[in-house]
């Protein structure tokens, strides 16, 4: 374990939990609905500037939505003020002409946008609302502002075969930017794994629609392709190491080293509330808890890779080991790799896509999961 952690790079500000999407691969956690008490402006003034001070440099506007909150501009511009290269993470809603340009005279400095599909139906019915329309008005607001056309789509079964289509439409768009991230399982995700999951063959196919595009466009859209975990046989290096760059403060001010960590069991999350930024990141428990590799056990103490993915993801680890502390059983050299395994095999069966139906994140399927465990 480190004595003296370098500071967090990168802070993730998720301003709140209220969105008007209500998409079934949505990270937040399943029981968000518990969250009633956000942290006001000058509470997320505080943050900004105690991260700023400990040397932090990137600050992301996430949610939930967080265009929901009527104070964006003014978090921006004190963001701006503070040095930081400040990103907004959205679907859209929300935007309008005076809000973008309002945020441009912030000095907001990037914008993602997501999107479900490329087509009309999927992408409202993913989300449950009808906003492909508008994304696509949104998606021009950021180019006549003069931002960098960024998107993102997150892939699954439903939406892996349209990866071309996908691409299609960034670049139609003008997109100098696609992130095709396939689903990560946490949260709803987890919880809709089995209808999100997709074959081996549907991966191999999308990959390969991606690697001939690169070849066929250039450098006039940058496409990355994220796989997701349980096909590859080393894991992740989740988040460059736990507390290594990256700090999350939830909407109720909870700090995290991750975007899921609130879950875990045994693991008390600081909150900033009640404790400094820098105590938060230097001596908390919670961010000590699994920094360096003191923590580990065979085969993770031994391996020579452990120094390049740390671990891997101690949410994963524990979503299907049962244990945080446990080898990420995505790893081959894991003795729990057999359940992912096995997860996959189930998932893609052909019983395991038919009639169960999607959990879409929604306020009243979120309050009948409080008090449950889940990530």
């Amino acid at each position: 374990m480190s004595a003296t952690p370098n500071p967090p790079f990168w802070l993730l500000a998720e301003l709140t939990y209220r969105c008007p999407l209500h998409c079934p691969f949505c990270y937040n956690p399943l029981d968000y609905a518990k969250v009633e008490r956000e942290l006001d402006t000058a509470s997320w003034v505080d943050v900004m500037r105690q991260a700023r001070a400990m040397g932090a440099v990137q600050i992301g506007f996430s949610g939930g939505e967080p265009l929901a909150r009527e104070d964006l501009e003014e978090l921006v511009a004190e963001a701006h003020r503070l040095g930081f290269y400040t990103n907004l993470l959205t679907s859209g809603v929300g935007m309008t002409e005076r809000r973008i340009r309002a945020l441009k005279d912030a000095g907001l400095d990037h914008i993602q946008l997501s999107f479900q599909d490329s087509t009309r139906e999927l992408n409202d019915f993913l989300g449950s609302a009808k906003t492909f329309e508008l994304k696509r008005r949104i998606a021009a607001m950021i180019k006549a502002h003069d931002y960098p056309m960024v998107m993102n789509c997150v892939l699954h079964r439903h939406n892996l075969p349209h990866v071309g289509r996908i691409i299609d439409m960034a670049l139609e768009l003008e997109a100098e930017y696609l992130e095709l991230a396939n689903t990560q399982y946490y949260g709803w995700a987890w919880q809709n794994r089995d209808q999100l999951m997709p074959t081996r063959e549907q991966l191999r196919q999308a990959e390969a629609v991606v690697q001939d595009y690169r070849e066929k466009i250039g450098d006039r859209c940058r496409l990355l392709f994220v796989v997701p975990d349980y096909y590859e046989d080393r894991p992740k290096a989740c988040m460059n190491g736990w507390g290594a760059v990256f700090l999350a403060v939830a909407p109720d001010g909870l700090a995290m080293p991750c975007h899921n960590a609130r879950n875990l069991p045994g693991l008390e999350l600081p909150n900033v509330r009640d404790a400094a930024i820098d105590w938060i990141w230097n001596a908390s428990p919670a961010f000590q808890r699994y920094r360096g590799d003191s923590w580990m056990a065979e085969p993770c103490r031994s391996c020579p890779e452990k120094g390049r993915d740390f671990g891997g993801c101690r949410c994963q680890a524990y979503l299907i080991a049962g244990d945080a502390a446990a080898t990420d059983p995505v790893c081959a050299k894991s003795p729990q790799r057999g359940k992912v395994d096995e997860i996959i095999f189930h998932a893609t069966q052909p019983a395991a896509a038919a009639p169960q139906p999607l959990v879409f994140r929604a306020d009243a399927a979120s309050r009948g999961f409080i008090g449950k465990a889940s990530l």
